[in-house]
């Protein structure tokens, strides 16, 4: 989203080139999410916590899906849902690792 603030100050966030940059966003989207969604899936799996893992299945789902939409259309907008969609995720699932007492 702020590419062009980034590019006027000179701090190179991304590679310069399109096809580079596309491949280097998608890949630092949608890994991380790859590997945090089982990992949160977890404690459900090891417990009893059938409500925990049932909610934490429908927000990672929830979140990969905001990744994959940024991911294949690379807008402002599809941006701002995967930035809330970050914002919402890790606070809910701990308020329900709390709640499940995991």
């Amino acid at each position: 989203m702020y590419r062009e603030d980034y590019a006027r100050t000179g701090y190179l966030v991304l590679p310069p080139d399109g096809s580079a940059r596309a491949r280097s966003v998608n890949l630092q989207t949608v890994l991380p999410l790859l590997v945090l969604v089982p990992l949160s899936l977890l404690p459900g799996l090891m417990g009893e916590a059938k409500l925990y893992f049932i909610a934490a299945l429908l927000l990672g789902a929830g979140f990969v899906f905001c990744a994959a939409q940024f991911a294949l259309r690379r807008s402002n907008s599809a941006a701002r849902r995967l930035l809330a969609a970050s914002i919402i995720y890790l606070p809910t699932l701990f308020v329900l690792m709390l709640l499940a007492r995991v």
